[in-house]
């Protein structure tokens, strides 16, 4: 087995950037979530460094059984993706709200969907409304809302 080289600077590669403004606009939800789900079940976090294998790679036997863990750039963009899913999922509640309320869901319904109380969610909504909407369509949200539940 051989060691993979350090990189030049501790915790950044050159010409590395990952973070989730930059992969954001690359992935959408779906893609982002399988992304993170391949990374996660490639890292065993068997061992403390990235190590090669010098077993006969052409054949694909070769990995079967070998703990693997990830590079540095690699569990960079674990950690961004994760943070990318969280932005995707909470933006994604400003969809699903509006449409639970265009169903005809009570705010304890949707708290309850949400894990939260009537009133959280109906400040959590009017928060995304006033980040992801333009006026008019703030507006209509906000008429849609009716008043804050107590």
């Amino acid at each position: 087995m051989r060691e993979f080289g350090a990189p030049v600077r501790e915790g950044k590669a050159p010409g590395m950037s990952i973070t989730p403004e930059a992969l954001e606009p690359e992935f959408t939800l779906t893609t982002a979530a399988t992304r993170l789900d391949f990374l996660s079940r490639r890292d065993s976090g068997a061992s403390a460094l990235n190590v090669v294998h010098d077993d006969d790679a052409d054949h694909w036997n070769a990995m079967k059984g070998t703990d693997t863990s990830l590079d540095t750039y690699e569990a960079l963009e674990l950690l961004a993706l994760g943070e990318v899913i969280a932005r995707k999922a909470h933006d994604a509640q400003l969809i699903g709200t509006r449409a639970a309320l265009r169903g005809g869901a009570t705010w304890d319904q949707i708290a309850e969907a949400l894990g939260v109380t009537p009133a959280a969610a109906y400040d959590a909504f009017n928060e995304s409304v006033a980040r992801q909407l333009d006026d008019e369509a703030a507006a209509a949200a906000r008429e849609l809302a009716g008043s804050r539940p107590r």
